[in-house]
């Protein structure tokens, strides 16, 4: 029956034991360096459930110009429920597959997820990027883990998101008189490169390019 049972939804026993011990050894590889000073390709992906199938989506632009030039998808069978903490082992796999079918491989990718503001510090970005070997960034809606100050409703406001003495990343207001993004560095690159990059990458929206086209298409490709 896999590792649930889709009829109950039932976790197998020892999988959340499993799970958090692949984490753990994942952490020891993680990469908090700059980016790198080129990028030419940036990719956004995002995925959405359809029952027991999971639609991920890629989508690649320029930069800085932010045009759009490839969009790729992937349908699968759903082999884990959703389980807070463990979203890469829902989605990972399929987004992997999506991933194959780009023609152009990116500088970085954007995430929507978290990236290392994570309990185990091991959110979907961060697990991608290390499997992938490719720099990402985690651009999630609300926050899992660490202590902020909410920053001023005001676009370009953010304040440090920590946890003890550790800055896992950053609350940013990217729009006006919205509720902030919560962006943090997965692999290969730093808080201060996720925040730039965030903010360079932003048009009219709330959410930066990448993972905004990237929504639109989960959506859209979902009832196609």
């Amino acid at each position: 029956m896999g590792w649930y049972s889709r009829k109950r939804a039932v976790i197998a026993p020892g999988v959340l034991a499993s799970l958090t011990k692949q984490q753990n050894e994942l952490r020891k590889q993680i990469i908090l360096t700059p980016l790198p000073k080129k990028i030419d390709y940036i990719a956004g992906c995002d995925s959405s459930i359809m029952e027991d199938k999971i639609l991920s989506v890629f989508v690649l632009l320029t930069y800085p110009e932010l045009t759009e030039i490839e969009v790729v998808s992937h349908i699968s069978t759903l082999t884990l429920p959703y389980i807070p903490g463990f979203l890469s082992f829902r989605e990972i796999p399929n987004l992997l597959e999506a991933f194959k079918k780009l023609h152009k491989i990116p500088s970085l990718i954007m995430v929507d997820g978290q990236g290392i503001m994570h309990p185990r510090r091991m959110g979907i970005a961060t697990q991608l990027g290390i499997t992938l070997n490719i720099p990402t960034i985690g651009v999630a809606k609300s926050r899992l883990t660490g202590i902020f100050t909410p920053p001023d409703h005001i676009k370009g406001s953010y304040t440090y998101v920590s946890d003890k003495n550790e800055v896992l990343g950053v609350a940013l207001c990217n729009k006006d008189k919205t509720n902030p993004l919560f962006i943090s560095p997965g692999h290969k690159c730093s808080v201060a490169d996720a925040l730039t990059m965030t903010i360079n990458t932003t048009k009219a929206h709330k959410l930066p390019e990448p993972t905004r086209i990237a929504d639109k298409y989960s959506k859209e490709l979902k009832f196609s």
